[in-house]
């Protein structure tokens, strides 16, 4: 066996004893969800159809226990979908990445991404790619000019990219602001001075809010625009919300929504969108923490036109979680030999030796797959060093945490209110 080869199962050990995925890991193991895995597939076809025939788009929420192997599916799909040419970004709910916030999640998505054969940043890899003589280019040209209600620096910055591709600093200062940089109504206009073409494009103010959400929208029609199939979303640990207070747990439910395609602006030609949530949000959540009639009650007492519609989109969020929530399958025995002897085998691999059969992980029916992994992984790392040692493994059940915390309580991009009017 070459070095390459032992690393690259050495890496897929490290990653399988931690919980943590990574591309070795998932490569090795594969997935055992093959109705997830078909009804993922289906929908990048259907990411694909959406840009000939103008249908909504629809994303998947993925509901499994603490361990059961959420984090690995993403990890899988993201590879399904690299390898059809989707531009993907994997994105952590935490407190710098609130779900409520889309200014700050399509920063962490535009950071996060990757480009299908490219290492590069990926916006500059995606703008460097427009072939300005092509259809799909001029495709997204007209819609850019064209779209009803949408900011004009858009077009401006558009227009200056392709105008302006000899001026390397005003390209990268485009480029920062697709990425989610911001960029000053003033520096628009002057570089529109220089083009002479100060009296096209009438730069508006625009609220954070909106101005992330058609971020969204330009950067799925720019990467399809660059010659790619469209953009993956893949979101984890959708259930971090539960710790946010009762006002941005609504906003999180209605950024939900969103992006499930359950709102009537929920029009994201060329991006879709997979989420994971803890199976028993629902019952500690919607149901025991009343979230179901505590939420949009809130919101409705307070009778204003705003909170009427956070309650209503809340609402659509929290039956996405209810009614149309994707269950992981539980690993069964098949599922687990088959799994064992794939982690045997890596394990053999990566250390040059043959792992003996495992004892002390007993096949429970409440034993999640990532404790699986786990327990025989450190029986044979305990084997191998000590040959005589028999190790006692014990397998405990890690509860998820539904206190509400302070500290995740922080201010949406521009300010505590999301439609503050910025100019930049």
């Amino acid at each position: 066996m070459n070095i390459e080869e032992q690393m690259r199962n050495k890496r897929a050990i490290e990653a399988l004893r931690n919980g943590v995925p990574n591309r070795d890991a998932v490569t090795e193991l594969g997935c055992n969800q093959p109705e997830i895995e078909d009804k993922f597939r289906r929908q990048l076809q259907n990411t694909n159809d959406m840009i000939t025939d103008g249908r909504p788009n629809e994303g998947m929420l993925v509901a499994g226990e603490f361990g059961s192997g959420k984090s690995h599916l993403l990890e899988y799909l993201m590879h399904l979908a690299l390898e059809q040419n989707f531009v993907c970004s994997k994105i952590v709910i935490s407190k710098e990445t609130p779900l409520y916030d889309p200014a700050k999640l399509y920063r962490a998505a535009a950071e996060t991404a990757i480009v299908p054969g490219k290492r590069g940043s990926a916006m500059t890899e995606i703008a460097t790619a427009l072939k300005f003589n092509s259809q799909p280019y001029a495709n997204f040209y007209q819609w850019t000019h064209q779209e009803a209600g949408f900011n004009e620096r858009f077009a401006a910055t558009l227009f200056l990219f392709e105008r302006m591709s000899n001026d390397p600093e005003l390209s990268s200062r485009i480029i920062r602001f697709w990425s989610g940089d911001k960029i000053y109504s003033g520096e628009i206009k002057k570089y529109l001075k220089a083009c002479r073409e100060l009296v096209t494009y009438k730069i508006d103010n625009i609220s954070a809010k909106e101005l992330a959400l058609q971020r969204f929208k330009f950067a799925a029609r720019l990467i399809v625009a660059a010659g790619y199939s469209g953009w993956v979303l893949l979101i984890d640990e959708v259930e971090l919300i539960a710790q946010y207070s009762l006002l941005q747990r609504a906003k999180s439910y209605a950024e939900l929504a969103r992006w499930m395609g359950r709102l009537n602006e929920s029009d994201y030609t060329g991006l879709t969108i997979v989420a994971t949530i803890s199976e028993d949000f629902q019952l500690y959540i919607l149901e025991e923490k009343n979230d179901f009639e505590k939420v949009p009650g809130r919101l409705r007492a307070k009778g204003t036109e705003s909170d009427l519609l956070l309650a209503s989109q809340a609402e659509r969020g929290m039956r996405v979680i209810e009614r149309e929530r994707v269950t992981l399958k539980k690993p069964d025995r098949e599922i687990l030999d088959r799994t064992y002897e794939k982690v045997q085998s890596i394990h053999a691999r990566a250390y040059e030796w043959s792992p003996p059969p495992v004892q002390s992980v007993e096949r429970l029916g409440t034993t999640q797959m990532r404790q699986y992994v786990k327990g025989w992984i450190t029986e044979w790392d305990l084997k191998r060093l000590d040959p005589s040692y028999n190790p006692e493994i014990e397998v405990t059940k890690l509860e998820q945490d539904y206190t509400e915390d302070k500290n995740l309580e922080v201010e949406t991009e521009g300010g505590s209110d999301s439609d503050n009017f910025i100019r930049v």
